[in-house]
């Protein structure tokens, strides 16, 4: 068995077709087809229904392709380590994150790649559902995401920092001048917050449950700059984390009021798949993070904001909670 006939295996079950599959090796179709008859008569077990195209794997071959995403995980996983050896590590880091994540993630690749100058980082804008099964799948390193999340499975965490919510909302806002804004508060401005099928969302949904309302928004947008986009017309208002603020800060002509609610907010954090020895590429981007301070950075950042807005006497109070 060689581990190019693996590789054809995982092609095929991503692309779900034996003509991209082999064009994503680089190979003929009837190369890759010979190939993983040539495993299926090895293992002795059908691994691929076949028909007039490709219909999926058999139970067999699910487990095989389970076996074959370890096998080549383990191969990425021995060359990175001998690299080290060899002097410096290389390779490329696959990172994972969740789009709310997304703002923060240069603390942490930027001093990976000034600290590791041969390494390279394939950063993936991805949902929570998308991260837990790439991780089992092998096609994760390491993934930022929330860390009470119960789908992830097997995996070891490294919490980064808490989220914490903040109405942003147009300096003429009738809650722009308040020293706390409430939930139910919030519910009654022209809205734009992001899709309900998007876990911040999810999460905030819950919090205006518990104070008594629902939030119906007349513009709801999957992304981030999606959001930020209708913030300049001095006319909606919106929810943020203060980890947005790294990246986006305040748009002109908008306040960030700070919100009551409970002094822990959701973990966001570091998750990898729980095996030994851990990925040399996923450990160093563990010991970046260790080193980083990233939720006194961005506590740091909030306390810059609320002191510019005003809230001198809620700065690195009421909103400064490390994970």
């Amino acid at each position: 068995m060689l581990l190019r006939q693996l590789e054809y295996l995982v092609a095929l079950a991503r692309e779900k077709h034996f003509a991209r599959a082999a064009q994503a090796c680089y190979v003929s179709q009837p190369s890759l087809s010979a190939a993983i008859r040539k495993l299926e008569q090895e293992l002795d077990v059908p691994i691929v229904r076949r028909g007039r195209r490709f219909e999926g794997l058999t139970p067999e071959g699910e487990r095989v392709l389970l076996w074959a995403q370890r096998i080549l995980s383990e191969q990425d996983a021995l060359r990175h380590e001998l690299s080290v050896l060899r002097g410096g590590l290389n390779g490329t880091l696959r990172l994972g994150a969740i789009p709310t994540a997304m703002p923060v993630v240069s603390l942490l690749t930027t001093p990976f790649c000034e600290r590791h100058t041969n390494a390279r980082v394939s950063l993936e804008s991805l949902s929570s559902r998308d991260i837990t099964q790439k991780l089992a799948e092998f096609d994760l390193d390491v993934a930022m995401t929330y860390l009470d999340d119960d789908t992830l499975g097997q995996v070891r965490k490294t919490p980064l920092y808490e989220e914490r919510y903040l109405l942003l909302t147009p300096t003429h806002s009738k809650l722009a001048d308040q020293p706390l804004a409430t939930w139910a508060e919030v519910a009654e401005l022209p809205l734009c917050l992001l899709s309900p099928e998007m876990r911040n969302r999810r999460i905030m949904n819950g919090y205006f449950t518990d104070d008594g309302v629902t939030a119906t928004p007349a513009i709801e947008s999957d992304t981030l700059s999606g959001l930020y986009s209708h913030l300049h017309g001095s006319h909606w208002s919106t929810v943020i984390s203060h980890a947005w603020l790294h990246m986006f800060g305040v748009p002109d002509g908008m306040r960030v009021v700070p919100l009551k609610g409970p002094a822990h907010g959701p973990r966001v954090g570091l998750v990898i798949a729980a095996r030994s020895p851990e990925p040399v590429l996923a450990r160093a981007l563990l010991d970046v993070a260790r080193q980083a301070g990233v939720h006194k950075a961005l506590d740091d950042l909030l306390d810059v904001h609320l002191m510019d807005s005003g809230y001198r006497d809620i700065a690195s109070k009421s909103l400064t909670v490390g994970p």
